[in-house]
């Protein structure tokens, strides 16, 4: 794990320990299949970025208490859900450097085990009276459905525009982060103004974030095991795309949604795409949006009192940016 991780997570070290082990109690299950399952899940977890949100913006905003963790564990939970079940959608056999579930169990029990884990969101937060986190959650796992449709939608046309692009984003990445920073402030007791404000953070970063995903595609330096252009092979239309489709002529329109359409699959042409898009100012204007984005999130956070905390979600918002993975 890099030394930025390390850092961040430094505050907030000890609660991060203790709630790996929250976690995984909040997935147990008497059917022994499931159990092995939800071990495999907890053994190949990633940076952990969302409960990290969770715990900082709580500590930010209040006092750290036991709705903290579950606010984390409800979060964690939804998030595994919706990776478990995009493998099957994406038909992915990898996670991760791991097998996916759907790879080592096949899609029905995927789609069981993604079931289990939401069902486990709902009963977690009310066994607890957590109706307000409950609240906060089942609203990131709407939109993260609808952006997912939307984007199906709209891939089948290839008809997208700037605004539509940012609805999905909003709506795919930005909404769980959003929903992160909200919770982590409620659990908390914090007001009604700084809970929203926390929301209005996590969806900035969330955005930022999804754009220095979308930068990574033409990016031949990359080192996240993303192959360079797997979105223009997987018809996924980014902003550096949407851009450069928006300000050029109709005859490179055109080239481009053909090659997009119908030559996604060849490789040269995917490289002529990747090179057009450069060459015509798509990652300078990426650049500059995703900086518009991690600033706004950074003037949120600079009104609030220098803290340990503070410092963190800072360093947080820079590692999105400057992430190589």
């Amino acid at each position: 794990m890099s030394k930025t991780v390390e850092k961040i997570k430094a505050p907030i070290a000890e609660e991060m320990k203790l709630f790996e082990t929250k976690f995984y109690q909040s997935m147990k299950s008497n059917v022994p299949l499931l159990d092995r399952i939800t071990h495999y899940i907890v053994r190949r977890k990633g940076k952990q970025m969302r409960p990290m949100f969770v715990f900082l913006t709580a500590k930010l905003t209040g006092d750290f208490n036991e709705r903290t963790y579950r606010a984390a564990a409800l979060i964690e939970l939804i998030h595994t859900a919706t990776l478990v079940h995009d493998d099957v959608v994406d038909d992915s056999d990898m996670r991760r450097g791991f097998f996916s579930l759907n790879a080592l169990w096949k899609n029905k029990i995927a789609v069981l085990v993604g079931d289990y884990l939401l069902s486990k969101t709902l009963i977690l937060s009310t066994e607890n009276e957590d109706f307000d986190l409950l609240k906060v959650v089942s609203v990131a796992i709407k939109e993260m459905s609808e952006g997912e449709l939307l984007q199906i939608e709209k891939a089948r046309k290839l008809d997208i525009t700037e605004e539509v692009y940012f609805e999905i984003i909003r709506q795919k990445t930005a909404t769980l982060i959003a929903a992160c920073c909200e919770a982590g402030a409620r659990s908390v007791g914090a007001s009604e103004e700084i809970c929203k404000k926390m929301h209005r953070f996590g969806n900035l970063v969330g955005i930022a974030f999804q754009i220095k995903d979308d930068l990574f595609d033409y990016t031949s330096s990359n080192i996240i095991g993303k192959p360079v252009g797997i979105d223009i092979k997987e018809q996924k239309m980014t902003l550096p795309l949407i851009h450069v489709l928006n300000k050029v002529s109709k005859k490179d329109r055109d080239w481009l949604i053909n090659s997009v359409k119908r030559h996604n699959k060849n490789q040269k042409r995917v490289q002529q795409v990747i090179q057009f898009v450069k060459d015509n100012g798509g990652i300078e204007y990426t650049q500059t949006i995703m900086k518009q984005y991690s600033d706004d999130a950074l003037a949120i956070l600079n009104e609030f009192p220098d803290s340990e905390y503070k410092e963190s979600l800072l360093t947080m918002v820079g590692y999105v940016m400057e992430r190589e993975k």
